[in-house]
C-alpha cells in the first residue's frame, strides 16, 4: 500500500479525476482518494514515482507520505 499527500484537489471532480489517473496506473488494484484529507491510499505494486507522475500529468501534485 501506498500512501500519497495529493494537494490541489478542491472539489469532487478532482477526486474523481486523480482516482481515474491513479487507477489508470499499471499495477494499481485499487485507489482511494479522500478530497477531505487530501489523500490518496493505492493499494497493488505500482512504481511510485509512475504514481506521482499519473498525478502530475492531471494538474495536481503528489508526495509520498512517510
Amino acid at each position: 500500500m501506498t500512501k500519497l499527500d495529493i494537494q490541489g484537489m478542491t472539489c469532487g471532480h478532482c477526486q474523481r479525476a486523480v482516482k481515474e489517473a491513479l487507477e489508470g496506473v499499471s499495477g494499481v488494484t485499487q485507489a482511494d482518494v479522500s478530497l477531505d484529507e487530501h489523500h490518496a491510499t493505492v493499494e497493488g505494486n505500482a512504481d511510485v514515482q509512475n504514481l506521482i507522475a499519473a498525478v502530475q500529468e492531471e494538474g495536481y501534485q503528489a508526495s509520498v507520505v512517510s
